[in-house]
């Protein structure tokens, strides 16, 4: 009887620690990213960015945006679409508002042709995706 008990919890410890090797090998999330790439890329849009260059406000959003998509992905959030990864970021984000703003006027940029971006708005939006990068560790 002794020993079918220390069978028992061997036979548990043993699955635990199978399970626990399996959970840790296929985790993605966490991952480490290459932080210089990204604060190389980020200052390059922002000095893209220019009050006399209207082009530029489309430019600097979208390129923000596919930045910090990126880092999502490099991070190893769960998601097909950069939306399903923002909703799965284990990071609570500082300005979670901010960064959906600036989503939307992306998809605005990207799907409008009439879209209309004053260089505010895409400072603004440019703030909020920088707040997102730093919270996740990319920047």
């Amino acid at each position: 009887m002794d020993q079918a008990i220390i069978f028992f919890f061997a036979a548990i410890l043993i699955v635990g620690g199978l399970l626990f090797a399996l959970i840790s090998v296929t985790k993605k999330s966490g991952r480490r990213i290459d932080i210089d790439k990204y604060r190389s890329r980020w200052l390059s849009i922002e000095h893209q960015l220019n009050r006399d260059q209207p082009a530029s406000f489309h430019l600097c959003v979208l390129s923000a945006d596919k930045l910090l998509d990126q880092a999502l992905v490099d991070k190893g959030v769960r998601g097909s679409t950069f939306a399903e990864r923002l909703k799965n970021t284990k990071t609570n984000l500082t300005n979670a508002n901010g960064v959906w703003s600036a989503h939307k006027l992306r998809n605005k940029v990207a799907h409008d042709v009439d879209v209309r971006v004053t260089y505010d708005d895409a400072r603004y939006a440019l703030a909020g995706f920088k707040q997102a990068l730093k919270d996740i560790g990319a920047i």
